[in-house]
Order: C-alpha cells, then structure tokens, then sequence
C-alpha cells in the first residue's frame, strides 16, 4: 500500500517538476527557484549521469522505477517523459526521439531562464538613476 501511495505521489510530483521545468522561468517569483532546479537537474543529467553512465540521469526517476518494479511493472523505458507520453498517447514512442525531445525542452528552458533573468538585472540597472539629486 505504502508503495502505491509513493507511485501515484512521484508520478504527480514528477510531472510537476517537468512542467516547472519547462514554465517554471516565466513568473517572477519562480525565477530563483526555478534557478536552483535546473542547476540540479544538469548537476544530475551531466555530473552524476557521468559517473553511472547514463547521461540524462535522473534519481527520481530511479527511485520511482525501483517501487515501479516492486509493484510488478516491468518493460518501463529508461525515461520518466516517455513513460508518460506512451501512458497518456498509448503509442509506443522512439525513446530516441523523446531523449533529443527532452533534452531540447531542457535546452530552451535554461535559454529561457537565462534571458528573463538578465533582462531584470538589466532593466533594474537602467532604471536607477546614475547620480544623485540634490
């Protein structure tokens, strides 16, 4: 039962994090979080991934995998995205295709995030008067 709960809960939790991932940029008030997100999912995808030999690493996905697997799923493909993609279109999806796909998305994000936080710190600096009124 414990192990139900935690399936349903990491699917939901990590189909929000995609999502934040993904959107997390465009409200002012994510930005830093969303910051700290992506910081993590590239230390995991490129750092840790490195090390087990998996570019792409995920724990999550991992962890989620394993309670999977104690709850008899088997044939679960190595990505949490193209697990739900093939979950919600019933198509049996190119997992290279997903993996450029997911990569792209995570690309545009960082792209994205970069942008919307630079143009802040540049419109605050043009914003400030350059000297002081008397």
């Amino acid at each position: 039962m414990v192990n139900t709960f935690l399936d349903y809960f990491l699917t939901f939790f990590h189909s929000a994090m995609v999502l934040f991932v993904l959107f997390g940029w465009t409200p002012k008030s994510t930005r830093k979080a969303h910051l700290i997100v992506i910081a993590l999912i590239l230390i995991s995808w490129l750092g840790i991934g490195v090390y087990k030999g998996v570019i792409g690493y995920c724990p999550l996905t991992d962890w989620h995998w394993d309670i999977k697997y104690e709850l008899g799923e088997r044939n679960i493909p190595s990505s949490f995205t193209e697990y739900m993609l093939e979950k919600i279109t019933g198509v049996d999806l190119d997992r290279k295709l997903v993996d450029i796909g997911t990569a792209i998305g995570l690309i545009l994000s960082v792209l994205c995030a970069g942008y919307v936080n630079l143009r802040s710190r540049f419109v605050k600096r043009a914003s400030k008067p350059t000297h002081k009124l008397r």
